[in-house]
């Protein structure tokens, strides 16, 4: 079997990545179906309104998570996992149920979009580090990024058949196909084997384990300047249900199928990343700063292209580098984090990378309605070049490393250690960053 899926050997990942597959698909047509259906049917092309559900559904994870994350050290994922999927499950079951009723009001898909906030806040954790729990240490790295490679496998499907779907029942049926995809997980979850599942040791109930937490990311540089990174750049670039909405419809006058077009096309360039990332044995603090470098640059390209075609095209490295970006960084944490602690770990994680949404995607409605689509992918664009860059000089202070710029053989960020450092933990890092 290739490298790029070793971990499909393992009876229980073969299990989770099947059932994960069956359900991001159907995750990735609601996003889809959701947007338009507030866009078109509940207010006129309000590009505001959008951003406020976005907001709703994530802002759950920006409040909720560092209690999430206790949670998943404290019970068994697996468990966890399986009532998390049947509540987001049904929460889109009834969202369906209002749609082809006739009676879904714009309030009502906000609660909808609140409550499914609160079951993802908990299932987000649980989903990050249950991974662990299903192929050994070195396989991590496979493990995440083929993760990754069935969620934008899923974004290569979903989004256009979501399209064509809206297109031809509308998106009320949608809604009730995503919630029916949820069985998919569920029913992996129930069939894997327990005895090949990897113990892993939980936190005790005792008081402060939030604090506690806080406490070991705070004394983590390497992992404060990646939550940096992954928070601005999701804040103000990761918005691309909303910009490319506003973008097929307003800018090149498209239907929904075009739409749905982009999110497909932006999945060739993640699945690529993902594919990659898969392959990768070691993973560099380099990699992620060029990449959010990249991506940023790539939607640069976005905001100016004259066509459609040519934005679409112009998805296809912006998918790439947005998941190499995220791959690298989830799989970077987990593997430097302590295994009592990741729950909690990667919650804040989580926290940062999902509930910046919440701040940005408002925001950046806002601007496509003032200014147009095109300004709305532009800020994107700026913030992440600039996040990167500043993650570069803070990186060259902090862990003391000089940030250098190679053409060749390739053109890459490289990070080159001073000096020697006392602290043994940062000096470990600063050699796996160079």
């Amino acid at each position: 079997m290739s490298p790029t899926f070793t971990s499909l050997r393992l009876h229980n990942y073969r299990l989770w990545f099947a059932g994960a597959l069956v359900s991001n698909i159907g995750t990735w047509m609601q996003r889809v179906a959701q947007d338009w259906f507030v866009l078109t049917v509940l207010t006129a092309d309000s590009g505001f309104a959008v951003g406020v559900v976005t907001a709703l559904q994530f802002l759950p994870i920006l409040l909720l998570s560092p209690y999430a994350g206790v949670v998943a050290d404290r019970v068994p994922r697996r468990h966890l996992l399986i009532a998390t999927q049947a509540a987001q499950g049904v929460l889109a079951l009834g969202l369906g149920a209002l749609a082809l009723a006739g009676v879904a009001q714009l309030w009502m898909v906000y609660a909808f979009a609140l409550a499914l906030g609160v079951a993802s806040a908990f299932d987000a954790p649980a989903r990050q580090t249950f991974v662990a729990q299903l192929v050994p240490p070195e396989g991590l790295p496979n493990a995440v990024g083929l993760n990754s490679a069935s969620f934008t496998g899923a974004r290569l499907i979903g989004p256009g058949l979501a399209g064509l779907l809206i297109a031809g029942v509308g998106p009320g049926w949608v809604f009730i196909i995503n919630g029916l995809s949820f069985a998919a997980t569920i029913v992996a979850l129930v069939a894997m084997r327990p005895a090949e599942l990897i113990p892993m040791p939980r936190a005790d109930h005792t008081k402060g384990q939030v604090r506690e937490g806080l406490a070991y990311v705070r004394g983590r540089p390497d992992i404060l300047l990646i939550m940096l990174v992954l928070g601005v750049v999701s804040a103000f670039g990761l918005n691309f249900q909303l910009t490319s909405a506003l973008m097929a419809r307003q800018e090149f006058g498209l239907g929904p199928g075009a739409y749905g077009l982009l999110g497909s096309i932006l999945a060739i360039g993640s699945l690529a990343g993902s594919l990659v990332a898969a392959r990768r044995t070691t993973l560099r603090l380099r990699l992620i700063l060029g990449s959010a470098l990249g991506f940023g640059l790539a939607m640069a390209v976005q905001a100016l292209v004259p066509s459609y075609w040519a934005y679409a095209l112009a998805c296809v490295p912006v998918g790439f580098f947005s998941l190499t970006m995220m791959t690298s960084a989830n799989a970077m944490i987990q593997m430097s984090t302590e295994p009592v602690m990741r729950g909690r770990v990667m919650a804040l994680y989580m926290m940062v990378f999902l509930g910046a949404t919440p701040i940005g995607s408002p925001i950046v409605g806002w601007i496509g309605e003032q200014w147009g689509p095109r300004w709305a992918v532009a800020v994107g664009a700026l913030a992440s070049v600039a996040v990167a860059g500043a993650a570069a000089v803070w990186a060259a202070r902090a862990l003391r490393v000089r940030v250098r710029y190679r053409l060749r053989p390739r053109p890459r960020l490289v990070l080159v250690p001073r000096c020697e450092d006392d602290d043994g933990a940062r000096r470990a890092w600063q050699a796996e960053a160079a």
